[in-house]
This record gives C-alpha cells, structure tokens and sequence, in this order.
C-alpha cells in the first residue's frame, strides 16, 4: 500500500547530525563560523537524509528571492524555445532560477498564472507581449518586482520591454512583394484575437499595402492555433476561391511551411505562379528545397537582453532590436 512520505526538514538534519538548527542552517547558507569537521557531519546527514534545503524561504529571510517568473503562450513553438534559452543562460550567470508558466495565448489563463508566480514573491516577471487583461495589469503594477515585456515595443511597456515593431515588419513584408512584383496579394493565418503579435503584423502589411494603393485580394483565417497543417489547409481552401492570386503572406512559418508542402503536392510554381513569405525564419524553412521567405526575429537576443537588463536593474525603457527580412527562394520578382 503506497503511503506519502513526510518531508524531511531541518529539524531531522540537525538531530541526525548532533548539532542545533541554527548550525545546519549557517552550513547550508556557507555563512557564519562553524568547523570542518562540523561541516562534514551535517553534510553527511544531508546526502543520507536526501534533505532538499528550501531555498525560497532561505532567500527571503536573507537576500532576497532568486526566482524569476517568465509566462510564455507556448511551448511547442520554437520561437519561445529560442527565447527561453537566451533568458536562462544569462540568468543562469547570478545564479537566478527561472520557473515557467504556459497561457495557451489565453489572456484570462496569463491573469491566473501571473497570480500564482506573484505569490511566490519573484524578483521579476517576464511576459511574452504588452496586451494583458486588466487584472493582470494590476497586480503587476503592485507586485514590487520587475516587469520584462518580451518580443514587442508596439505600445507602452509596464517597466522594460524588449523587441520589435511588429507593425513595421508587417508592413516591410508587404513592400517587399510589391517591390518583387507582386499585385494579387492574399494573407492566410491563424487566431488574430487571441496572438495580438500576429494582428499587429496583419495590420502593419494591410497599411503597407495601402500606402503603394493596393488591398488584400483574399484572406484566410484559421480559428485555431497555428501549424503547419492549417497553413497548408488554408492554403488550398484560399486558392479553391481565388485562383488567380500571385503572392500569400503567412501569418508565421508555420504556417508558411504548410502553404509552401501544399505547393509541393500540387504542382503549383513557386515563386514563378506564387509567391510565399512567413515569419521567424525557422532553421526548418531554411532547409526546404527552396528556402522559404520569411522575416528573421533576434529571439535568443532579445532574451538575453531583457535578462541582462534586469540584472543590472536597469530603469524602464523599450529596447527595439530590430528585424531582417529574409527573401529566400519562394520570393522573387513576376517574369514576364
């Protein structure tokens, strides 16, 4: 029969060593006077104990909490991935812990996970994006602790924000196609209510396609979270309504690279009949037989900026670093 094992505390280490608590304790922290030999026997007592120290109480009472908090919508997406290794390789140099919440881009889910890391006291809380409900606004207002908003500057950051103008990537993809030649112009992507990123970057490339007097010939939206299989199934739905389009926009490479395998197993032309550009940049869609277009996010960058700012308890700012539009072999100037 499978009982719960009582945790062991530090109460059990100082008896099975023989010596007080306040002795374990400055052994643990390697802070005040105490021998080797007294080292070694609450060392001993640890390792046969299997004592884990709780080191949230321990940073509270002395120098404050190492926790840093960061709230991501995905972890599928290796966007985030990328992200989350710039954060932690440079937090990892203080000897900062990281602990991670996932929102499914749900704002009412993001609210309820950033109640729960606040109550943890964290000396920072790291969010993808500067749209939050306004609970979540709140509390973080209150919290004392830092605020790092990831991946966007398009608005007015709590603290520090880090990133780029999605809205003017957006509207340089747009450029860009025209300037290849491209006038039949289509966008296929996923849920814009819920990744806002995505919407900003729909409307900077509705806006750059307006200042050259061009519009969206067609759109297509999937209610659902971007994958490949629902570019490539966006894809085949636009075309089955407009044949003649000459270029399509994807919300993100995922989606792209749907849009581009559906090409493939048609026999549809790329670039010559149609054009496709994402976002990101994905190593993946550097690979494929004609690499992707697409727009290149400084992702391990911008998390280890943001990191390094918090670290140095920098004041609030909106660090923009920027974007490269890759053209790739699916973008090229209309023959003919």
């Amino acid at each position: 029969m499978d009982q719960k094992t009582a945790a062991i505390t530090l109460t059990d280490v100082a008896e099975a060593a023989g010596v007080g608590e306040s002795t374990v304790s400055r052994v643990l922290r390697n802070h005040g006077s105490f021998s080797q030999k007294t080292r070694a026997r609450v060392m001993e007592a640890v390792e046969r104990l299997g004592y884990v120290p709780n080191r949230i109480a321990g940073a509270l009472a002395s120098t404050g909490n190492p926790l840093v908090a960061i709230v991501v919508p995905s972890l599928s997406n290796i966007v985030f991935a990328d992200l989350l290794s710039g954060i932690t390789r440079t937090l990892e140099t203080r000897q900062r812990q990281a602990v991670f919440a996932v929102t499914d881009y749900d704002p009412e889910k993001e609210e309820a996970l950033v109640a729960a890391v606040l109550a943890w006291r964290p000396a920072a809380v790291m969010l993808v994006g500067l749209e939050h409900t306004e609970g979540t606004r709140r509390m973080l207002r209150a919290s004392g602790c830092r605020i790092v908003e990831l991946m966007d500057i398009d608005g007015e950051p709590l603290d520090i924000a880090v990133g780029f103008s999605h809205v003017a990537a957006g509207r340089e993809t747009a450029e860009r196609l025209i300037a290849a030649g491209r006038r039949r112009i289509a966008y296929v992507g996923h849920d814009l209510e819920r990744d806002r990123r995505s919407a900003k970057r729909f409307n900077g490339f509705v806006e750059g396609l307006g200042a050259q007097g061009l519009s969206l010939a067609a759109v297509e939206i999937c209610h659902a979270p971007s994958s490949v299989g629902a570019g490539k199934a966006g894809l085949a739905a636009l075309l089955r309504r407009h044949g003649d389009i000459d270029a399509v926009y994807f919300s993100n490479d995922d989606m792209a690279l749907g849009g581009y395998f559906h090409c493939l197993g048609t026999g549809l032309s790329v670039p010559e009949r149609l054009a496709i550009i994402g976002f990101n940049a994905l190593d993946i869609c550097r690979h494929t037989p004609q690499p992707i277009a697409s727009v290149l996010t400084p992702r391990i960058e911008i998390g280890m900026r943001a990191a390094e700012l918090f670290l140095s308890d920098a004041p609030a700012q909106s660090l923009d670093l920027g974007f490269t539009l890759i053209t790739g072999g699916t973008l090229s100037a209309t023959t003919g």
